[in-house]
């Protein structure tokens, strides 16, 4: 699992982000700038990413409520709405999204969330967890613990088997994700996750690339958004700040130690992504766990890569991989 690659642009995504190359987002200032850049970024290049299964997948809403009482809501995105409900006891997927901790929602991500119900079949139920830092650590964790546990006290209401339950986080959801494991792991919850899926997530506040590293040329998530979106995560809760030696192993579950009795574990990430080298160190520690890990490292492509480049191989080969885990649910 060496993390060492050939700083190079994989070909057929230089080529699929050729009419984009001239344009060079601002850099961001503050967190306020960050989240504006973000929304903007996702919204424009998701109007560009196809959803041809957009018409055979249901969405409907449900409320919950997080640990403080906040009433939140739970998308439910069930597969052919016009066929027969699924069979009770069906397993289901709780899907993090992305956005640096700091902005994405549920809407931004759902041809995302569309597209891996449709092909794998299973109901995805998506939560639209707080952001920071009007809403710090813990409580976007808190968030999605509830809707934990929604799934599992509602198993029998949702047709679904609460041990066939896999938690699924992209970016800073995976960082999410990998937290939401560790506190169910820690809280003894059961029925326990039956797998982790884990895409490029954001899982380290302490990392950043030296101003000498080769990889700064490539990045998509940078140094400073990564120091805006950790520092607004990190504000509250006593979580202190980015950097600091006490930052709780459920807020940046990359400072665990010991990843034992987590749930099988899916993970994937680009050669050129800022978070590669947490990521890997990520992997390592969950084998040394005696985890189940599935690794894929993708040379030659940044974070977030396959929204801009949806036809490249090294897209549809990540697409179909992370489908089949799931498959196996």
């Amino acid at each position: 699992m060496s993390s060492n690659q050939n700083l190079t642009l994989d070909a057929d995504y230089a080529q699929a982000i050729a009419p984009y190359a001239s344009y060079v987002p601002p850099v961001p200032t503050d967190v306020e700038s960050l989240r504006k850049q973000n929304d903007f970024m996702i919204d424009t290049i998701m109007s560009l990413f196809p959803c041809p299964a957009q018409n055979t997948v249901s969405e409907t809403e449900l409320p919950y409520k997080s640990a403080d009482g906040t009433q939140l809501t739970l998308h439910r995105f069930t597969p052919q709405p016009n066929s027969s409900p699924p069979p009770a006891g069906s397993p289901c997927v709780l899907y993090l999204h992305g956005g640096g901790l700091i902005s994405g929602s549920v809407p931004s991500f759902k041809k995302d969330i569309i597209r891996y119900a449709a092909e794998t079949g299973i109901t995805f139920f998506a939560p639209t967890y707080r952001l920071s830092p009007e809403a710090p650590f813990p409580k976007p964790l808190e968030d999605a613990y509830a809707a934990l546990e929604f799934l599992r006290d509602n198993a029998k209401e949702q047709q679904i088997d609460p041990k066939r339950i896999a938690v699924f986080g992209i970016s800073a959801g995976g960082g999410l994700a990998a937290g939401l494991a560790l506190k169910a792991r820690d809280n003894k919850f059961q029925p326990a996750i039956k797998k982790l899926v884990l895409i490029y997530p954001m899982l380290d506040d302490r990392t950043r690339a030296g101003e000498d590293d080769p990889l700064n040329e490539h990045l998509t998530w940078t140094n400073k958004k990564n120091e805006l979106g950790w520092g607004a995560y990190l504000a509250g809760g006593g979580a202190k700040t980015v950097g600091s030696p006490d930052v709780s192993v459920y807020a940046a579950p990359g400072r665990a130690e010991d990843l034992s009795g987590l749930p099988p574990t899916y993970v994937d990430v680009g050669g050129l992504d800022l978070f590669k080298d947490e990521v890997n160190a990520f992997g390592g520690k969950l084998l040394a766990g005696k985890v189940d890990v599935e690794f894929h490292l993708y040379p030659g492509v940044p974070h977030a890569w396959e929204w801009l480049g949806h036809e490249c191989p090294v897209t549809k080969k990540a697409v179909q991989n992370r489908v089949s885990t799931l498959r196996d649910l």
